[in-house]
């Protein structure tokens, strides 16, 4: 690619969201850019004037031993990748980066990296939060209350009669606490995503996967969970649901990650069909044998065509009334893509309205290098 010959560094600083501010070898601040002025103001003078020096200063303020600017920088020398550590700067913890680059000569350069928080983004999560947590308290509240009242029956009243009543207050506290706990499962996956920590989690556990027997666990494992909503239509989706996978198709994989990933997709398929149709898992190898291919395929109301960029959207759902219909949060198919791309694959799908939806995914084939590649890939 030929850049514009008008196009220079400090242009292509200022246009970043992030603040950034680049040292010498001789500890001199020698660039910085329009987020840093903003973000650091008259502190940026002291840095200019003093160096890393005063930026060290200005960043240790209560960091912890070992977590320091000047700890993340040394590791950022010795292992050739970004380190990260933390700032204390107006009342927040701000999340940064220490890498090292080399200039054209031979020179080596400190870069700080400094992110600003979204509040926009952190408010939305909150405010999803809360609502679903004052509906499921409230709810509950007003169920155990009303289960009170039932304890003291009318004259008229038998036994069988408060035993229902009672009986179906305890199914709305039941159905409140399954949703909350789901929301509180879901949001431990979105704080992974949203700061960063996924792809750590994925490293220290990602592994060879035999997909052929993690399927079989898998399966067995359907029995002893609920994937469905408490409010939806009862039925044994256990019996629909077939699985065809190969003996000898190895992945390269988190179990837990890929364990969350297909319960997200089969839930859809069971809540997005009808009662008896069918549900089939399947696998194969892409060609080239680089990928593996794992498909979930149902034959439910399908997605209208003008709704499918909501589909991996967050807090986003096809506004059709059979899907509207049933109890969701619009997170789940969001986390599966951000999973998927974090174990160096692909999710994508095919649907037709009234006809039915086959979400696919690709991971990598294990090899026996995959580990170190992974490595190797992971500090460039």
């Amino acid at each position: 690619m030929v850049f514009d010959q008008q196009l220079n560094y400090q242009s292509v600083l200022d246009g970043m969201g992030q603040a950034i501010l680049i040292f010498d070898k001789e500890d001199r601040l020698v660039m910085d850019n329009l987020a840093a002025r903003t973000l650091l103001g008259a502190d940026l003078k002291l840095i200019r004037a003093n160096g890393w020096p005063a930026a060290s200063a200005l960043f240790n303020s209560r960091a912890s031993v070992g977590e320091t600017a000047d700890a993340a920088r040394q590791k950022a020398r010795e292992s050739a990748r970004p380190v990260r550590f933390q700032i204390y700067r107006a009342g927040e913890f701000l999340p940064c980066w220490a890498s090292i680059v080399h200039g054209q000569g031979g020179e080596t350069y400190t870069m700080v990296s400094i992110e600003q928080t979204d509040w926009a983004a952190l408010s939305e999560l909150l405010t999803h939060f809360r609502d679903e947590v004052e509906t499921a308290a409230s709810s509950t509240f007003g169920n155990t209350k009303m289960i009170q009242g039932a304890l003291k029956p009318k004259p008229n009243d038998t036994v069988e009669t408060v035993s229902r009543r009672i009986s179906g207050f305890v199914n709305l506290i039941t159905t409140q606490m399954h949703r909350l706990e789901r929301l509180m499962h879901l949001f431990h996956r979105l704080e992974l995503v949203r700061t960063g920590k996924l792809q750590d989690v994925i490293r220290a556990e990602r592994r060879k996967v035999n997909l052929e027997d993690f399927m079989e666990d898998f399966m067995e494992g359907l029995d002893e969970i609920s994937l469905i909503d408490p409010e939806s239509e009862q039925q044994d989706y256990r019996s629909r649901i077939t699985c065809t996978v190969p003996k000898d198709l190895n992945v390269y994989a988190a179990p837990s990650r890929l364990t969350a990933i297909l319960h997200d997709l089969l839930r859809n398929a069971i809540m997005y069909s009808m009662v008896g149709t069918p549900i089939i898992i399947m696998a194969h190898a892409a060609p080239g044998n680089q990928s593996v291919q794992i498909d979930v395929v149902d034959e439910g109301y399908g997605i209208r065509a003008k709704e499918f960029e909501r589909v991996f959207a967050l807090f986003q759902r096809a506004r059709q009334p059979q899907i509207i219909g049933e109890f969701g949060y619009g997170l789940s198919l969001y986390l599966c893509k951000h999973e998927v791309e974090a174990m160096n694959g692909k999710i994508w799908f095919e649907s037709e309205e009234n006809v039915g939806t086959t979400f696919s995914f690709k991971l990598s084939v294990w090899r026996d290098d995959s580990a170190s590649a992974s490595s190797s890939s992971d500090s460039e």
